[in-house]
């Protein structure tokens, strides 16, 4: 069976109506039940196919060791009161590596459960 195909069956489902037939569920249906149909319609999101990242959705310097010129603009920056976006895009950078990079030198505190690497 193609995953297609099961998501239109699971998303009929959660709508109380019988896949094969088309017809409304009785009331007395588990399909109707409010947990069961959450349950299907998180089942269904889990299996929405999204588009993998293409090369050119990813920022040009993602990945690249930051260099000194690269950290005193961030630094600049951060003191100008941008945003983590406003930065990554100006450094062509990801957010999340902009906010990593802030949390080496020193100007950010780790949120919890983010890992580093060895600090610069």
């Amino acid at each position: 069976m193609e995953l297609h195909t099961a998501r239109q069956i699971i998303d009929t489902l959660s709508q109380g109506v019988h896949p094969v037939t088309g017809e409304a569920m009785p009331a007395d249906s588990p399909y109707n039940d409010p947990s069961v149909i959450r349950a299907l319609f998180t089942v269904s999101q889990a299996l929405e196919v999204k588009a993998p990242r293409t090369r050119r959705d990813i920022p040009p310097n993602a990945g690249k060791p930051w260099d000194a010129q690269d950290d005193a603009r961030l630094e600049s920056a951060h003191r100008e009161g941008a945003d983590l976006k406003q930065m990554a895009e100006q450094l062509g950078r990801t957010p999340f590596g902009v906010e990593t990079r802030l949390v080496k030198l020193g100007h950010l505190p780790p949120r919890p459960g983010m890992r580093l690497g060895v600090a610069a």
